[in-house]
């Protein structure tokens, strides 16, 4: 799909390409989302430029990220997508600077792009060339960023009360397993995400080093912009690196709780086979078939078994209940 979104007469709106003309010469944003073939030809041909393949937007390698080529400025970002799902990603954007015109090749649709381009449409002043267009979009794409840690923060925070929790009353109440499996899922899904925002975040900072130092950067509100975004990515990189500490213990608290519990069930079935060892020592004793055992013709023998059972089984009892391990 190829969108074109212009400024006229105070008015930021996209426009449908024209078969056979050129772009709209007040044209600020060419916006390539699941480009085809065809489109990706009829754009670097009106912009004399090569544009990247999808294969090549993958690479990592800088060189293959943050490059100049033809008067333009490529910049490829990692972006999250589908945060609200239980499987979010980063998807690689491609930002194509060429003088006051901005492309950009994506394969997704995060919420921060369509968010930027409603709230551009309402406020055409945020996009009066390619360049102001670019820091309106990072920005966006920050600002989402920065919203995502804040919930995932917030999700740690409930967690580790859930973890920490302290049951009212001297009974004390077993975390059952259904709560064990739950908190283990929530910690791998904060994590997952933390992990790629932390990932977006690198590549922002790498994308706005490289923007700092090309042609644009002689405007001055743009540079004022620039070096502000560039604070924010550092602190929420920072951030991030926070709440992913958090996680860290909050995994290995929760792994120590499933040791106590398993401790706790292990320490039952020690007491109960150490309780009942003398018992039955007692009972293999006396179930002996030997013919000389002076107690097969007692006459209170039976009791005396059993009373001697009884009591083998009750000392070890309240030994462990004096010391404590019970």
């Amino acid at each position: 799909m190829l969108r074109i979104y212009t400024l006229s007469n105070a008015r930021f709106a996209p426009v449908e390409p024209v078969e056979g003309s050129g772009f709209p010469p007040d044209t600020v944003w060419i916006d390539l989302f699941n480009p085809t073939a065809e489109e990706e030809r009829l754009a670097e041909k009106q912009l004399g430029l090569f544009l990247p393949t999808r294969e090549e937007m993958q690479e990592i390698e800088a060189s293959s990220r943050l490059y100049q080529e033809d008067g333009g400025m490529f910049m490829t970002a990692s972006v999250l997508y589908a945060t609200e799902t239980d499987v979010p990603g980063t998807a690689p954007i491609t930002f194509v600077l060429k003088g006051q015109t901005l492309v950009t090749i994506r394969y997704a649709e995060p919420k921060s792009l369509t968010g930027f381009i409603a709230h551009a449409e309402r406020q055409p002043t945020l996009c009066p060339s390619g360049s102001a267009t670019l820091i309106g979009l990072l920005e966006a794409i920050v600002d989402r960023t920065a919203d995502i840690l804040e919930r995932v923060a917030g999700e740690v925070d409930a967690l580790s009360q859930r973890i920490f929790k302290v049951h009212p009353g001297a009974v004390h109440k077993r975390t059952t397993n259904e709560e064990l499996e739950a908190n283990l899922k929530q910690i791998g899904r904060s994590q997952n995400l933390v992990s790629k925002a932390r990932e977006s975040l690198v590549s922002l900072a790498r994308l706005l080093s490289f923007l700092a130092v090309g042609d644009a950067t002689k405007d001055k509100v743009f540079r004022t912009h620039l070096k502000s975004l560039s604070r924010d990515v550092a602190s929420l990189t920072d951030h991030a690196t926070y709440i992913g500490n958090n996680i860290t213990f909050l995994l290995d608290a929760s792994m120590g709780m499933i040791n106590i519990e398993q401790n706790a069930i292990i320490k039952i079935f020690s007491v109960a086979a150490v309780v009942f060892l003398p018992p039955t020592l007692v009972a293999s004793i006396y179930g002996m078939n030997f013919e000389v055992m002076p107690e097969l013709k007692w006459a209170v023998g039976y009791p005396w078994a059993l009373g001697l059972m009884v009591l083998s089984a009750v000392l070890p009892y309240l030994w462990f209940k004096r010391k404590g391990w019970l």
